[in-house]
């Protein structure tokens, strides 16, 4: 029984070419390398990053190659006010492009890690190499000496996690349609990663925190330092060391290390879930059966009666309850204990088509139920 009838065709299965496949093992060897190298002269090392840059990206790394100098002209040497927010990569500031005339965002590495090395070169070659509007635009990098700094396009809107987990006082929340609106861009960002890009990706760190909006609260995945090429061929799963966030993990990655695509379907559904419920996936302030979202929410998912209780309070109950009962469905189906059991991404971005589209109203419908009646009743009713 699928939750997906009320909105969806039949489940579709991705047929794609799989040519590139052999790259996976050759450029896991060659990123290795590139991290630990040791060249005397900062402008050979310089030449040589750039040079294995662009044989990794088979020469189609559009990105531009910039100074330390540039960057520092451009943030005001880095200045403290510039400081958008700093993670496990190191620190993000706003800054300037003279050049260009343009607003960017400049992420510099934290020096003291070689995994940083590692999520420099990976960034640099899958957005130089993958576009989509609901992907972060990689406007250059740097790696002069022992820096290492990438250049994003500027979000103003900054982060989903700054409107929804992070409110500051006088912001306003965001209401039912714009909240659809970014699961929709989201998940077509990984309809991108999963379906099209060839061979396929798989994020790894999706999160509110790495999903950027831009004026108009489009969103734009960011962050691709943990991402990985997925299976290719005969093989079901890439095995590797478990990374990522605590609490957005599918389970099964968590405790064997074998990530799919549908590992990302897990993770999405956790953000899914805080956007509908306005709750962090892992809060130590809430009572102790509340402080695991998921945990949380899986009996809830059962009662119908319970799903208006689940909808984050700064809405005020402006949303439409059909729409609230179709999300839930998706947000449950998505955190399928068994990976199997979970839908495709593009089956989301189906359904989330017609979610993003329902204007709020508070139109009565019957509380009884659970979200698989509701599924079972809107197929029964498009029968009809």
């Amino acid at each position: 029984m699928s939750c997906f009838n009320c909105c969806l065709s039949k489940e579709k299965v991705a047929k794609k070419s799989l040519k590139k496949s052999i790259h996976e093992y050759c450029n896991a060897m060659t990123i290795t390398s590139f991290a630990n190298i040791s060249i005397k002269s900062d402008g050979s090392r310089r030449r040589y990053i750039v040079e294995e840059i662009q044989k990794l990206g088979n020469g189609k790394v559009s990105a531009e190659i910039l100074t330390f100098k540039d960057l520092s002209a451009a943030t005001q040497n880095f200045n403290p006010d510039t400081l958008l927010g700093e993670g496990g990569f190191g620190r993000v500031y706003k800054g300037k492009l003279d050049s260009r005339d343009q607003a960017v965002a400049v992420k510099q590495l934290d020096r003291n890690g070689l995994q940083g090395n590692r999520e420099f070169l990976v960034e640099v070659l899958l957005l130089s190499t993958l576009r989509h509007q609901h992907l972060v635009n990689l406007v250059g990098y740097c790696c002069d000496g022992d820096q290492r700094l990438l250049v994003y396009e500027y979000m103003p809107n900054g982060s989903l996690e700054d409107h929804l987990l992070e409110l500051k006082a006088g912001r306003k929340p965001l209401d039912w349609r714009t909240r659809m609106k970014i699961a929709l861009g989201a998940a077509k960002g990984l309809e991108y990663l999963h379906e099209k890009a060839d061979p396929p990706v798989i994020y790894r760190d999706f999160k509110a925190s790495n999903i950027l909006l831009d004026d108009d609260f489009n969103p734009k995945l960011s962050d691709f330092g943990l991402a990985k090429l997925g299976p290719t061929g005969d093989k079901t799963h890439v095995s590797t060391r478990v990374m990522g966030t605590y609490g957005y993990c599918a389970p099964e990655y968590a405790l064997t290390g074998q990530l799919t695509t549908k590992s990302d379907v897990y993770s999405y559904g956790v953000v899914f879930l805080e956007i509908i419920t306005g709750r962090r996936v892992i809060d130590n302030n809430r009572p102790t059966e509340e402080q695991n979202l998921v945990t949380w929410a899986q009996p809830l998912f059962k009662d119908r009666r319970q799903f208006t209780l689940m909808t984050d309070p700064a809405l005020e109950g402006n949303f439409p309850r059909k729409g609230l009962y179709q999300a839930l469905a998706v947000a449950a189906m998505c955190l399928q204990e068994e990976a199997t059991a979970r839908p495709l991404i593009s089956d989301v971005v189906t359904a989330l088509g017609f979610l993003a589209q329902d204007k709020p109203n508070c139109e009565g419908v019957e509380e009884d139920g659970s979200y698989e009646d509701y599924a079972e009743g809107e197929e029964n009713e498009e029968k009809r």
